[in-house]
Parts: structure tokens; sequence; C-alpha cells
């Protein structure tokens, strides 16, 4: 288990937002624009790619291309995912990494196209030279990112239309959920939990961004160390009080309320006080796919009961 969650803090790492944002050549997709001819050029985080046909047999190494593959409809054309790929169910889950990539282990499924999120052990290069070309999807620095991504992901599998609908779906839902949370008074204070050693992730990451949508104080910003994923003491937490703490630990490192209430000294934070919080699946909050809009439904769920019946 202690394993698993060093694996989820590696990955967490490129989530800044400095991050660039991926464009294809042939511009965004619309409702009514044709769909892509191959060969197709895309400038992606790591150089330009050319995928000379419709791909057929895909294989995914990061869990948010994943997810958006089948969002947008080509899940159909995947033939293996990694390990960390739990969604959605029918996904073809394997023994791959994103982490540490096997050449010759990805070789087998014979794909005509490879999405990943890090070039890990020259992966580009490496499949390149059997002729296999690779996307690469980093870690979205915002909103946009997401959207820039679904968008090109759609495009490199013949699916831009469908991209369209999933991206103004994203929309809607992420601002009929941020509208329905008046901002407070005060501003409220979160502490955001990605493992049982009180590591968090601070405004200048994807999930941290998601937090500002609501005006919450990330206690994380003022902790010294690293600007994006610091490692709090328990004693800087309960100093800072926060009135909302999100476990994002639940899966890898088995975190729950009860757990964390009982914690040496927690039982006098407001957040554990008051039962604000609140427990999410691991790979929601660590995503940044369709799903988004499941984590930003739960935090708003807390917030609008911190703040009580709108005066």
């Amino acid at each position: 288990m202690k394993n698993r969650c060093a694996a989820r803090l590696r990955s967490l790492g490129p989530i800044m937002a400095t991050v660039g944002v991926a464009l294809v050549f042939t511009g965004a997709s619309s409702a009514t624009s044709p769909p892509p001819k191959f060969p197709l050029k895309l400038k992606t985080a790591d150089g330009v790619v050319t995928i000379m046909k419709r791909p057929a047999r895909i294989v995914s190494l990061s869990a948010t291309a994943t997810e958006d593959l089948y969002a947008v409809g080509a899940g159909k054309q995947v033939v293996a995912v990694d390990s960390y790929s739990t969604y959605p169910r029918q996904a073809p889950r394997t023994h791959l990494s994103g982490f540490t990539p096997n050449i010759e282990a990805i070789a087998k499924y014979r794909p005509d196209l490879v999405l990943i999120d890090t070039d890990a052990n020259h992966i580009v290069r490496e499949l390149g030279k059997v002729g296999i070309p690779v996307l690469v999807e980093p870690p979205a620095a915002n909103l946009n990112s997401v959207y820039a991504e679904i968008t090109q992901i759609a495009e490199a599998t013949g699916h831009a239309q469908p991209a369209t609908r999933v991206n103004t779906n994203i929309r809607r839902q992420v601002a009929a959920i941020v509208r329905a949370v008046p901002r407070p008074a005060t501003p409220l204070t979160v502490y955001h939990e990605l493992d049982q050693h009180f590591y968090s992730a601070t405004s200048r990451t994807f999930i941290g961004q998601m937090y500002k949508l609501f005006g919450l104080v990330n206690i994380a910003d003022k902790a010294k160390g690293s600007a994006t994923y610091p490692q709090l003491s328990a004693e800087y937490i309960i100093a800072s009080n926060p009135d909302l703490i999100v476990l994002a630990d639940t899966v890898c490192c088995g975190q729950t309320r009860a757990a964390v209430a009982a914690r040496p000294g927690w039982s006098g934070i407001a957040a554990v006080k008051s039962g604000e919080v609140v427990p999410v699946n691991d790979s929601i909050a660590s995503e940044w796919g369709p799903r988004i809009v499941l984590f930003l439904k739960a935090v708003a769920s807390a917030v609008k009961t911190l703040e009580g019946p709108a005066k």
C-alpha cells in the first residue's frame, strides 16, 4: 500500500499551472467540423506527432487519457490500458505501467497509437523506432487544458465532433456547480490530503485551482517546502484549523473520517468538529478528465453546508 501511495505522488508531481497546453494543428473542433483527415499532424508537449491512419489499436498508459478516450467514443479502438486506468470498468486493464513503461510489453499489443502523460523511459523515442506514434497528454494546468486534451484525443482517434459535446457538458456542469455556491463573507480554509503522511497540494496545482473556483483558502499555500506538493506536519495542519478537509487517499491509503478524527489533536479541528471531512475516490481527485465534475460536486456540497442557509 505504501508503494502505491508513493506512485500516486509521483504521478501528481507534474500537475502544475506552468504546464503547456497541447494544441491541434488543425484547430479546435466544433459541432460542424468535418471528420479529421489522415495522415494527421498534431502538436503535443513532446513535439509534432504524425498519425498516418485512424487508429484501430490504441494503448493508453494514462488513466485520464483512458477516460477521455471512452468519453469521446473511441473505447472500441482501445486494446490495452495501464494498471491505474480503473475507469471505465470495461477498459481492458493490464499490468502495463505508465511510470516505468516496458517497450516490449507495449509492442505485444501491436498498437498504432499509444497515449501517455509523461515521456518516461524515453518511450516516445523508443516506440518511434518501431513506427508507433505516441501522443503525450501531460497533466492539465487548468480547465482549458482539460478541454484542449479532450479535443486533441478526439482528433487523433477520429472522433472530433463528440469532443465538442463532451467539453460543452463539462463547461455547463462546472459553471452550474460554482454558481450554486455563494461566496462567504469570510473565506473558508481547506486542507487537501494526498496521503496519510500529510502531503498536500497548493493553489499552483490543477487540483488547487479547483478549490479557488469556490474562493477557498488553501492552507498548503503558506507551508514551507514544495510550491506544488508540500509535505505538511500534523502540527501545522492543527494550527491552521481548516474548515474543510478533503481526503484524496481513501483508496490508496485507507483514510476515513473516523481515522482522521482519531489522530492525536485532530478532534479539535473545525472540519472534524463540523463533520466536513470529505472522502473522495483517489482517481477522481487525481485525474483531470470529465469526472472532475464529481470532485467539484463533493467540494461544493461541503462548502454549502458550512456556509449554511443563504441570507
